[in-house]
């Protein structure tokens, strides 16, 4: 497996602002703050994708802007993906076969439950969980060992390298 997957929830939203809707909340502080440590991390390992793929809904933009200003990427590597905001495995699925095929790491940055289903369709195994913690919580990141062809992802073809949660890297 030469190609990896990096898989971002957004960062915790705010549900204090008065916003039209659920696609115009805001990152809240402590969500700015978790994508900041998650940038500094991704750094430390050098897992800097090659690409991101990211749902247009505020808190997801805000999250992809915010990791790339906090690990010196380009926010050209950036392509909003509409089809990501509650988005299901299978637009999921569709959204990576459509990415770059010289890509070798990507991201995607997206919401539940859509990222969780992904990460347990491509890896064929429940997410590892703590008691009473969300499996993929806001800001959380899971690095995934993928097959060569994007657009051919069985259940169980990828293997999961890693799985951080923010307050993890308190």
């Amino acid at each position: 497996m030469s190609r990896e997957l990096l898989i971002l929830r957004h960062g915790k939203s705010d549900w204090d602002g008065k916003v039209a809707g659920d696609f115009d909340r805001p990152l809240a502080k402590r969500g700015r703050k978790a994508v900041k440590r998650m940038g500094c991390w991704l750094c430390e390992q050098k897992l800097l994708p090659d690409r991101i793929l990211s749902s247009p809904a505020l808190r997801a933009e805000q999250t992809a802007l915010g990791l790339c200003r906090k690990a010196g990427l380009s926010e050209e590597l950036i392509f909003w993906r509409e089809a990501i905001y509650q988005a299901d495995v299978g637009t999921l699925l569709k959204v990576l076969a459509e990415s770059d095929p010289g890509a070798t790491r990507v991201m995607i940055v997206g919401h539940n439950p859509g990222c969780e289903e992904l990460v347990v369709h491509l890896t064929g195994q429940l997410i590892p969980v703590e008691p009473q913690a969300p499996a993929l919580p806001t800001a959380a990141l899971a690095h995934l060992a993928m097959p060569d062809d994007w657009a051919r992802l069985e259940r169980g073809c990828a293997r999961l390298l890693t799985l951080v949660r923010p307050r993890e890297l308190e």
